[in-house]
């Protein structure tokens, strides 16, 4: 997959099958775009798929008066990862400011989408608004059409069990601890990729060193606080532990919310590592503990249900 800025000499090709969105999370309803977009590239001979995004995230620039603070479900390293694991061609991204915010619906498609890409057909969402003011739509595109000579594919609401399917409904299930419902809507576990950074050791002191991840952005999406049973990649081998997100109230009084994992069965240094977290299972809420040795209790507690459920994945492969 190619990947381009607007300032890069972008090759320009009319054969183009287009899209234009934030795709935060690429879900289900991502997916099927998406699905769409390839199934017309195989109609049409030797066209390209182009997905057009944005980094930073719209709404993290000009935050909407209509929604609370936006968090988010994926940065833009890992919105790549995921479309190029869905076959798109070429992505380009749109470094959004508040001076490119004030471009109009029209300027856009004509200037940036039109001239700079090139495209003969374009999918939109049933929900989707480019341009300043989220002004354009559907309608603005069939208004150039004719004159610009590209096709517009409207798609319409992907539902699961009578739910649309949308970024605002999965953060809503992850806030919850709803993984199963994140899950569904996503086509994935929840991931967070982060950095490992040095912590204050405090876990190492009652027998469970834990990893500080940190995410690469201030706005990605937490879920629910409280411990669940996860998995990593280090070293090409798969990796189960538990994580804690929270403000670890038993040792502490913060309001900062962090990510803490403690991984089964590893004794490496991970400082300085960069991992992908994938949320399996949530298990409790965080708690305040009267002492440590009471978090210590705990703590077994939650290694013996995260083992357990390790122990019946691991023998699901073997099965299989």
């Amino acid at each position: 997959m190619e990947v381009f800025t607007l300032h890069d000499a972008i090759p320009h090709d009319n054969n183009t099958v287009i899209t234009v969105g934030t795709f935060d999370g690429v879900h289900k309803g991502h997916q099927f775009i998406i699905e769409s977009m390839l199934t017309l590239k195989q109609k049409k001979k030797d066209a390209r798929t182009v997905i057009v995004t944005f980094d930073p995230h719209p709404q993290t620039v000009i935050p909407r008066k209509d929604k609370p603070p936006i968090t988010l479900l994926s940065d833009i390293s890992e919105r790549l990862q995921l479309l190029e694991s869905y076959g798109i061609d070429m992505v380009v991204i749109i470094p959004f400011t508040k001076e490119f915010a004030q471009t109009s619906s029209d300027e856009f498609i004509r200037t940036y989408i039109h001239e700079k890409i090139g495209f003969s057909d374009i999918f939109i969402g049933y929900d989707h608004g480019f341009g300043k003011a989220r002004e354009g739509g559907a309608n603005t595109l069939h208004a150039l059409s004719e004159e610009l000579q590209f096709t517009v594919h409207p798609i319409e609401p992907y539902v699961i069990d009578h739910k649309t399917v949308s970024s605002t409904e999965i953060r809503k299930a992850l806030s919850e601890g709803n993984l199963p419902e994140a899950f569904d809507m996503l086509g994935h576990p929840y991931f967070i990729e982060g950095i490992v950074k040095k912590g204050d050791q405090r876990g190492r002191t009652i027998g469970f060193p834990t990893a500080n991840v940190k995410p690469a952005i201030p706005y990605k999406l937490f879920p629910r606080k409280g411990v669940y049973f996860v998995s990593t990649d280090i070293n090409g081998r798969t990796v189960y532990g538990m994580a804690n997100i929270g403000n670890r109230p038993t040792v502490e009084i913060t309001d900062q919310i962090s990510l803490e994992v403690h991984f089964f069965d590893v004794n490496e240094d991970l400082y300085d590592t960069q991992l992908v977290i994938w949320f399996l299972k949530y298990i409790r809420e965080e708690q305040a503990f009267a002492s440590l040795d009471h978090l210590k209790e705990q703590l077994h507690r939650d290694e013996t249900i995260c083992r357990e459920i390790m122990n019946s994945l691991d023998n699901i492969e073997d099965e299989s």
